[in-house]
């Protein structure tokens, strides 16, 4: 393959993860960017389009930056885009699918015939369902426990896939078991198969739907499994646009959103007033929330 010089811009340690190949997440699967476009001088671009490339001066694009993301200006940010090959369990891409602002492609198991390549979480990441978030998981169990949930993944993922692979009229190996009868469809042959399962997708997404995806997913809220990945995605946008990323830790991932009520609160505590729920206007729903807020920057 021949390589040309680009009048485009490039970001070198972008250019060193995609020549270094794929990062490694959870037990089989892996983030690889393929492509990108654009960095931070791009969106500065974009944002002073009359002024042609803009300003030279790496303070004055901080601060423009830095104002775009507080007051959430968005559309520079839609200038630069980026590229993924995701491998993840069936699972986490149905999680991360539902975030409808990219072009997707999957691996197509009605074409192509499934790995043998399931997931199974480490005896630490193993919790009972949460009382508080019905989408959670809480405390972590036993030895004993954990053992016995292990095996069980274990042996319903290979039972499940021994069966896809005899529905195809495939051993092990992949070779033909019965050269008298013909295996079963592929799109009927994988319905069977666990959501622990890997797939693979293309993700091609830009920049501002990137940073929504990752301030929702790398939230300690988020399912333990999807949080992974989107942690390796905070260090690739470090990566590509450094100082778009000091902005986005400041102004949207580290911080919170409150409503005028939140702020009458904080308002009379400053004042010296000592505010009880009761007295606040804010439901026990939203009193929790704001002194949670106000616990974890104490």
């Amino acid at each position: 393959m021949d390589f040309y010089k680009t009048h485009r811009v490039t970001v070198e340690e972008l250019e060193k993860t995609i020549e270094h190949g794929a990062i490694n997440v959870l037990d089989h699967g892996f983030i690889r960017v393929v492509d990108y476009m654009g960095n931070d001088e791009s969106i500065v671009q974009a944002a002073r389009v009359s002024y042609g490339k803009g300003t030279k001066q790496v303070n004055q694009d901080k601060a423009l930056i830095n104002y775009l993301m507080k007051h959430y200006h968005t559309t520079p940010f839609e200038m630069c885009e980026i590229k993924l090959h995701i491998k993840a369990p069936i699972f986490v891409a149905r999680q991360w699918l539902r975030h409808r602002t990219a072009s997707v492609n999957e691996y197509s198991a009605r074409y192509s015939i499934l790995d043998k390549e399931f997931y199974v979480p480490s005896p630490e990441n193993i919790g009972t369902q949460s009382e508080v978030n019905k989408q959670g998981r809480s405390s972590e169990l036993s030895d004993e426990e954990n053992a016995e949930i292990l095996e069980i993944i274990k042996n319903d993922s290979l039972h499940c896939y021994n069966n896809y692979k005899k529905l195809l009229n495939l051993d092990e190996q992949g070779n033909v078991i019965d050269e008298n009868r013909s295996g079963l469809a592929r799109e009927l042959a994988r319905v069977n198969l666990t959501m622990n399962y890997y797939t693979q997708f293309y993700w091609k997404i830009n920049l501002h739907n990137f940073m929504h995806f990752v301030r929702l997913r790398a939230d300690k809220h988020a399912q333990y499994e999807i949080q992974q990945y989107a942690e390796l995605m905070l260090d690739l946008l470090e990566l590509w646009c450094p100082l778009t990323y000091e902005a986005f830790m400041n102004y949207r991932y580290n911080s919170y959103s409150m409503s005028q009520k939140d702020l009458d609160v904080i308002k009379r505590m400053i004042k010296g007033e000592k505010v009880s729920q009761e007295c606040s206007g804010l439901s026990k729903r939203e009193w929790d929330y704001l002194t949670n807020i106000l616990d974890d920057n104490e």
